[in-house]
């Protein structure tokens, strides 16, 4: 009697362990199955962005000639632009994966000024029109690149077009308009990089060159500036660029130097 009741017990054990890995079995069947349905992470993009509207406050002196005149020497001051300033846009941005990044720059800007003529007989006065169009585009790789900041080498083109209007109003050529345009892409090689100083503040900047005769006979761009960091994605940058470039082609003149003050707000992605 005591031995069948002791063969009933182990049975008894044997059938709850056959069940409890059983059941064991079940459930990581199950586990796999639900694994397969659900889709795996996205991993996250390496690429970062920035985009930088910025206020650039220009003025602007040199030699510029058009529809075929004689040059004519201008020196304006950053008031004398404001004075004639209609409409404008800047903008930079870039695009990053570690050491190598795509950046651009974009400057608009378009003046005007009405003239009167000495003895309106070919017209009363003249609405005179000055558009710079200025894109650049270009590749870059940082030969440094730590915490502390990177310096990066870029090559890439800048296209430019700059357009002349003449609006005569009254006299012989009254409603008659005439304009000028000039259209090149410049080549251009240069650094440009960034130094932090601490957690908020950091110096930023650039230095290009380009043209080489290949559209204009030569193109310089610098800039330099101290950055303030409100949060790890959205600073303040304040700092002076100076650009030159000098064209000439069929009678068309654009030898000029502008510089001024610059202003910027930087987000990052």
């Amino acid at each position: 009697m005591v031995s069948e009741m002791c063969r009933h017990g182990v049975e008894k054990r044997r059938l709850l362990k056959t069940i409890l890995v059983a059941a064991c079995l079940g459930a990581s069947v199950s586990v796999a199955a639900a694994a397969d349905l659900v889709p795996p992470a996205e991993p996250e993009s390496d690429w970062t962005f920035t985009v930088i509207p910025y206020v650039w406050l220009a003025g602007l002196s040199g030699d510029v000639a058009a529809f075929g005149a004689p040059e004519v020497d201008v020196d304006l001051s950053i008031g004398d632009v404001l004075d004639h300033f209609d409409i404008g846009l800047m903008g930079a941005a870039e695009a990053r994966n570690g050491r190598f990044s795509l950046a651009t720059d974009l400057l608009w800007v378009k003046l005007s000024k009405n003239v009167n003529t000495p003895f309106g007989i070919l017209a009363d006065n003249v609405d005179l029109t000055a558009e710079t169009f200025m894109f650049t585009g270009a590749g870059a790789y940082s030969v440094i690149y730590e915490e502390g900041g990177n310096l990066d080498v870029l090559a890439g083109a800048r296209l430019w077009s700059v357009t002349n209007d003449l609006n005569f109003n009254g006299g012989l050529l009254n409603g008659r308009s005439f304009d000028d345009t000039a259209t090149w892409v410049d080549p251009v090689v240069g650094l440009k990089g960034r130094l932090n100083l601490s957690p908020e503040f950091y110096l930023t900047g650039w230095g290009i060159v380009g043209g080489f005769d290949a559209g204009s006979k030569l193109m310089w761009d610098v800039m330099g500036g101290v950055g303030y960091a409100f949060t790890p994605s959205s600073s303040m940058v304040v700092g002076y660029r100076a650009l030159s470039v000098d064209y000439r082609h069929d009678g068309f003149v654009f030898d000029v130097v502008q510089d001024g003050p610059i202003i910027g707000a930087v987000f990052k992605f």
